[in-house]
Parts: C-alpha cells; structure tokens; sequence
C-alpha cells in the first residue's frame, strides 16, 4: 500500500509540475518573446545588456522565477528547501507539508533552442553529475 500511496504522489506532482512549468515563459518574456529582463544596473546606474553566458541566464532565470516557484510550493501544500551552495544538487527540495517523507528533487537546467530545428534544444549539461 505505501508503495501505491508514493507512486500516486510522484504521479500527482509530476502532473502540476509539468502543467506550472508550460506557463512560466510568460512570466520571463512578453509576449512578442523578447525577455522581461535585459540587463543590469549599477549603483552609478550603468546599465550592462545580460550575454548569452547561460550561468548568467540560468541565474537570472531562477531569480526571476522564484516567487512564481514558492507560489506553486503554497498552492500545493509544499515547502521547499534549496541548496545550500551554489553546485549542490538539487537546487529546490519540494517537502510535502502534511507529510514529510515525501520529498521531490528538482534541478533547474537552461539550454537554447537551435534556430535551425525549432523544435529542437541544444542539449543539457550536468555538471558533475
């Protein structure tokens, strides 16, 4: 039975997690696709445009997207735990409130499509893992 019970948890999560994360471009970019964010500012308000370094994407990515994260986390009766340094896996422990035994690990990973092959992405990496 505590097999079942798990199994039907990851199957739950894994359905709200998928249906959140197709709505997260609109908070990210507008809606002719073009960003949200477009750079940084300095005190002296220098503005810096961002690259295409994807440790800075990726970064200004989970920034942006964090409310919008801790948001699902409350709507679903989670709280998370996030990594304790910067290349610790994973970077977001989703712990189900009204039972603390069940825990998902998500990682947080940035690519980019290929203009070639629209329906494509470039590929992941994974680190040390």
């Amino acid at each position: 039975m505590k097999k079942r019970k798990l199994f039907e948890e990851r199957k739950a999560f894994s359905a709200v997690l998928t249906n959140f994360v197709k709505g997260l471009a609109g908070y990210v970019s507008a809606e002719d696709g073009q960003w949200t964010v477009k750079g940084f500012i300095d005190i002296y308000r220098n503005v810096y445009t961002i690259s295409s370094d994807t440790k800075i994407v990726s970064k200004i990515l989970e920034i942006h997207l964090f409310p919008q994260i801790l948001k699902f986390a409350q709507d679903n009766g989670y709280t998370i735990v996030l990594a304790e340094h910067q290349n610790w896996y994973p970077d977001i422990t989703f712990i189900k409130r009204d039972d603390q035994n069940v825990k998902f690990a998500v990682d947080l990973k940035t690519t980019y499509r290929d203009p070639n092959f629209p329906d494509h992405v470039n590929g992941f990496t994974m680190g040390s893992h």
